[in-house]
């Protein structure tokens, strides 16, 4: 990320929900020759399909219902700046060759124009999906994908940053404390043994939530193990995850699936490579209804 930070070439942030890629983003953005232009970020998911296109670009009045006046977009707004796009991926196949015209030509035209604005942004992306996931034609343009990850980063789960479990604790605890006009908390051997040990499936967005309640319900100026208490939501979202992925059937049935896809649906040589014959493959297909 710093060593990115001094060009203008456009990043792609790869990485499990709740991992920090804003917070990288705009790292990126500050220690960049654009730092005292504006940072916007837009989560793409956040909008319709519809009103995504009017965000980025900007409308015309009267160009749709409910376009009561003239509005630039984020990418006029963004100009001499950076612009960031989180969730990348969930944008519609429409709305990414527009996209794609848009860096290619540097220039934007709001809904309803066809009058092109110059802009000048540094772009960075970002996305939950794995890379070979999000490179699947069917869902994402790869010229786009060229387009923008000049410079792919993997940001990694929490779970894989041990030493930064305790250090995000700290600060969010004392930015909490701050908040709601608490002393800052110490915290006991104890509280931090269950931070290490825990597995963060909500990454630093859960350790984050996890200091804000202890913050709120401790009553000492010392954390212990007790006040730490960990999202049911999260907990209960990856045990039925890793009780789906252990499912003998949904395993052979992923594995199929990739095997097909790399012999491009070729019967015969993923019946091959799986070990079985070809009539054995057919029933599985049939089985699985694929």
């Amino acid at each position: 990320a710093e060593k990115v930070a001094a060009t203008d070439t456009t990043v792609l942030l790869l990485g499990e929900t709740g991992t920090g890629k804003e917070v990288f983003a705009q790292s990126i953005h500050q220690q960049s020759s654009r730092k005292n232009k504006n940072f916007i970020a837009v989560n793409c998911s956040a909008f319709s399909k519809e009103l995504l296109e009017s965000e980025l670009f900007g409308h015309k009045k009267g160009s749709f219902t409910g376009a009561g006046e003239e509005r630039a977009g984020r990418f006029e707004v963004a100009n001499g700046g950076t612009l960031f796009l989180d969730e990348i991926g969930n944008i519609s196949m429409h709305q990414q060759a527009k996209l794609l015209s848009v860096l290619q030509n540097r220039q934007v035209s709001r809904v309803g124009s066809n009058d092109p604005v110059n802009i000048n942004i540094r772009l960075i992306c970002a996305t939950n999906l794995p890379l070979a996931e999000l490179a699947n034609e069917s869902r994402f343009r790869k010229d786009l994908i060229y387009r923008i990850n000049t410079v792919e980063i993997v940001v990694p789960p929490l779970r894989k940053r041990e030493n930064d479990i305790i250090l995000l604790a700290k600060h969010f605890a004392s930015m909490y404390a701050a908040k709601y006009l608490k002393p800052v908390p110490d915290f006991d051997s104890k509280a931090i043994e269950k931070l290490k040990h825990y597995n963060f499936p909500g990454n630093v967005r859960e350790l984050q939530y996890t200091m804000e309640r202890a913050v709120i319900m401790s009553e000492g100026e010392v954390l212990s193990a007790d006040d730490l208490i960990f999202s049911p939501i999260e907990s209960a979202l990856q045990e039925k995850t890793e009780t789906r992925d252990m499912n003998l059937g949904v395993v052979e049935k992923n594995t199929i699936l990739r095997v097909i896809e790399k012999h491009n649906g070729n019967i015969s040589k993923a019946a091959k490579e799986l070990g079985i014959t070809r009539t054995a493959l057919s029933r599985r297909l049939s089985k699985y209804e694929i």
